[in-house]
């Protein structure tokens, strides 16, 4: 695969995408940026949209929007982009998809997905990272640590924390390398820890309280939809908790390792060194 070779990257904006678009820029590699507000404007929900982004394109990364009725999009996305000669798609998906107990709407329209990507005439990696430990710095989860509580349905679950550094690693690497075709791979921090313990790191690296109020499902919707988030998206972040709630996340994935040769980094360590950049100052 020469530099030459176009790429294309929905949810470049994104934790993962911004992370793929600087490797590849380091690298000299030229490739589409693609989403509503990008010179080439993609819209998940306009689908005369579709076509004008993946023209010319040979291989696309894609970040789905979170909900049923955005995966359902992006299902019928990658079917029309292959039927239009797309012919690689590396897939950011999410761990425990398609593993038995996740009968939530959101892991049950992930599962459609994958599928879709799989059963489409395009070649594919698909990636399944843990929770990003970006959500506390980048994500919504930001605004609780400045507020010193993280208020979310967690319960006393563990969740591996990732690096998103480590799944951008990851994705360029599947991106670039045609040997990742027909793969998927999980991915995770090195160990897992609680909403509470989170709190206790985040605490130490900021120097100020820091705690773990856990409410309940019903809870968390509510103030999620409070907050401006749709009753729809509202509801997947609720099932997504529901899994470290549940217990269900309590392990650690190789992944990183398997794509890297290397140990993904530890929360602790990227705690610290986030601290020194002053996002949780304010």
């Amino acid at each position: 695969m020469t530099s030459t070779t176009p790429f294309l990257i929905i949810g470049g904006n994104g934790k993962t995408g911004r992370r793929i678009t600087q490797q590849l820029d380091a690298r000299g590699i030229g490739y589409r940026l693609a989403s509503r507000s990008s010179e080439q404007r993609f819209d998940w929900y306009d689908e005369s949209t579709w076509s004008p982004t993946v023209a010319g394109i040979d291989t696309a990364y894609l970040a789905p929007p979170v909900g049923p009725t955005g995966l359902a999009q992006a299902g019928k996305f990658i079917q029309q982009a292959a039927s239009e000669g797309l012919r690689r798609v590396v897939l950011l998906s999410g761990r425990g998809v398609g593993s038995p107990g996740r009968d939530f709407a959101v892991y049950e329209s992930s599962v459609e997905l994958e599928n879709a990507v799989r059963a489409s005439s395009a070649d594919w990696t698909i990636v399944r990272p843990a929770w990003f430990a970006q959500n506390f710095s980048e994500d919504f989860l930001l605004d609780y640590v400045l507020g010193g509580e993280l208020r979310v349905a967690a319960g006393d679950g563990g969740e591996a924390w990732i690096d998103t550094n480590d799944i951008g690693d990851v994705m360029t690497a599947a991106l670039l390398d045609p040997k990742h075709v027909g793969e998927t791979y999980s991915l995770s921090g090195p160990r897992t820890l609680t909403m509470a313990e989170v709190a206790a790191e985040l605490s130490t690296v900021t120097g100020r309280p820091i705690s773990y109020v856990d409410l309940t499902p019903e809870q968390h919707v509510a103030e999620l939809v409070e907050f401006g988030l749709p009753q729809e998206d509202a509801e997947a972040v609720r099932d997504l908790f529901a899994v470290i709630r549940n217990h269900r996340s309590e392990y650690v994935s190789e992944g990183v390792e398997q794509v890297l040769g290397r140990a993904p980094r530890d929360f602790a360590d990227w705690a610290r060194e986030t601290a020194q950049t002053g996002v949780w100052s304010a």
